[in-house]
Formats: C-alpha cells, structure tokens, sequence
C-alpha cells in the first residue's frame, strides 16, 4: 500500500534524515562566511513553514549557549527593534516565499546584518547582488523534508558569526545512531512498528498535542504541521503550563465530539517539575470527560538526541496517517492553489 499512495517517495525523505543531519554537519563546516558579523545583540530568524522550523530548532536545542535573544519571524515585517546590531537569517528552502522575500526588504530597509540560506530563487539573487552572505542547500526535497538543511546551517551561521558556541559534537553522533537505529521499526507498515500502531488509532480523529513550553513546544509545532501537511488532517496543539489557565475549561462542553479527538502528550525528562505535576493532574481530569490520550516520551542520554528522536517518531507517525487515509503525504495542494492565486493578486 505504501508505494501505491507515496509515487514521489515521502517515505525515502523520512528515511534519510540521519544521512541528512550528517550531510548537512559536512556542508556546515564548510560553510564561509565573506563578512564580519559585529556587535551582534540580537538574532531574526525570517522564515516561514519547514524553513521556519529550523529557527526553532536551532533556539531549544542550543539554548544554554544562546547568551543573546533568539526570535523567529514568520510574517511579511520584522520587529521594530531590528537595526544594526540584529543578525537576520532569511531561511527560504525554494527561495521565492514571499513573506520572507519581504521581511528580507525590511531588514535591508533596518540596515540589519543579514545572511540567507535556500536553494537558491529571489533571495539568494537579491543576496548576492547585495553582497551579502548566502549559503545555499540541496535542493530536491518538500521543505518539510529538509529540517536538517534548514536547523544545521542556521546553527553552522551563527556559529561562524561569533554568537552562538556549538554543542552538537556533544550530542549529534548519539542522535544520528538512535535515529538510525530507531527507522528500522517505524517504517515497518505492520502492528510490530509501535508509530504504525498509534497512527490508526489516531489517523481517522483530531490530534491535539501537549507539550511542555521550556522543553517539547518545538516538536509540537512541528508534529502538528506534519499531521496537516503529510496526513492532510487537522491537528492542534497548545503548551503547558499556559494550557491549564485557559485551554482545560473547554473540556466541558459538547462532549459529544470527543470520540473524535486523540490526545498526545509529549513529554520528556527534563520537563519542569511543576509542569510535570501539571501533565499528571490534566490526565486525570481528560480522562474523566472521557478523551483517548496518549503519552510519548523517549531516551536518550542527551535532551537533543531525544528531541531530534521525537522529532523523527512524529513524521513517520503523520506518514502513516496519511497512507492509512490512502492519501499521498508529499502534494499540498491547496498551498500551491493559495500561491498560485496570490500571484495574480497586486
């Protein structure tokens, strides 16, 4: 059924993203930058879908060495306080995302410090006919299916700029050999393969996922947009504990479309404590209006190699979805359609 519902192979980018992270370690360290990046207060990642991701990625898995602000701007505009002293990465994978196409503008317009990395488009050829640093990936791949081209050489960027001291040679070669390790059992298409086992209890339902903010948030945002992108199904996602000031009260009413929800936790170790008595209490409380949850949680002796771990579980988890749906994961149809009417607007 797989090769039936997956002609353009989503199943072999899932697959390869250890070779990915080791690829892009290698382009990484190639990577030279022309300028002096001075003074640096604050960072801009401007991106948008799986380029913007890469920014998140980048602010949770290195946040103990981030000693400046980190934010990622996904809109048309940057923040007022951009100038001089911001280094801007203007992450596009096609190169032609109009939003950051704009807010590359804008960083110009802020006389921002600005570098680019994409397959090339728009941006790479405003870049270098401004001189500016572009660093340019493979290209070939959905942007979703990128994240290791998009988080390793934004990371790789501010390593080369003086902001930001790497620890991925702590971690990346444990990370890489669980993942590795870990595909062989969730691309079985059989109830031996624990992520094809979730996938149809979940496929035909509403995700909902919960994370921690301090420790899981990225890989929620990222798990819900590839339950929208790859399965073609809605998914939401909210953090604790900001969920349990507001969010929990919903779970009152209408009670009736809760056969049709699915909750997954995504927890970790690390979780702040307060959080995690939080996590234990809202179970309680889910499991008594009568919701089906789930909790996810890895090892690994490192909080990046869990968290690239998880990572990797949820895309094959949304791939099955989508092949369960009959569905092929790799067309976003009505992202072409949007664009495509966009174009012809002023």
């Amino acid at each position: 059924m797989t090769k039936r519902f997956d002609p353009e192979n989503m199943y072999g980018s899932i697959w390869e993203f250890p070779e990915n992270l080791t690829d892009a370690i290698q382009l990484g360290n190639n990577i030279s930058l022309k300028h002096s990046y001075n003074e640096i207060q604050n960072i801009v990642i401007a991106g948008m879908g799986g380029s913007a991701i890469g920014g998140d990625v980048v602010s949770i898995l290195e946040k103990d060495n981030l000693n400046i602000p980190i934010i990622v701007c996904r809109g048309y505009s940057l923040p007022n306080w951009v100038n001089e002293n911001t280094m801007v990465i203007c992450s596009s994978y096609s190169g032609n995302t109009e939003e950051t196409l704009s807010a590359l503008e804008d960083a110009i317009q802020k006389n921002a410090q600005i570098c680019g990395i994409t397959t090339g488009g728009k941006i790479a050829g405003r870049l270098k006919a401004l001189d500016k640093d572009v660093v340019i990936i493979p290209s070939g791949l959905q942007p979703r299916a990128a994240l290791a081209f998009s988080f390793i050489p934004i990371a790789k960027c501010l390593e080369k700029a003086g902001v930001l001291s790497l620890s991925f040679d702590q971690w990346m070669e444990n990370a890489i050999e669980a993942i590795t390790q870990a595909r062989d059992l969730y691309s079985q298409e059989n109830d031996t393969n624990p992520v094809y086992e979730l996938a149809q209890q979940i496929y035909n339902r509403i995700p909902i996922i919960y994370a921690d903010n301090s420790t899981l948030s990225v890989a929620s945002v990222r798990l819900k947009g590839q339950f929208c992108e790859n399965g073609k199904m809605l998914a939401y996602h909210n953090d604790l504990p900001e969920f349990n000031h507001n969010e929990i009260v919903g779970w009152e009413n209408n009670p009736d479309i809760y056969q049709n929800l699915f909750v997954i936790w995504l927890t970790d170790i690390q979780d702040n404590v307060r959080v995690k008595h939080r996590q234990t209490i809202t179970q309680e409380i889910l499991n008594e209006v009568g919701v089906d949850q789930f909790v996810l949680e890895m090892t690994g002796e490192s909080f990046q190699e869990r968290f690239l771990h998880m990572i990797h579980y949820g895309d094959w988890l949304s791939y099955w979805c989508a092949i369960l749906h009959g569905t092929d994961p790799s067309p976003v149809v009505k992202i072409s359609r949007l664009k495509d009417a966009l174009s012809k607007k002023p």
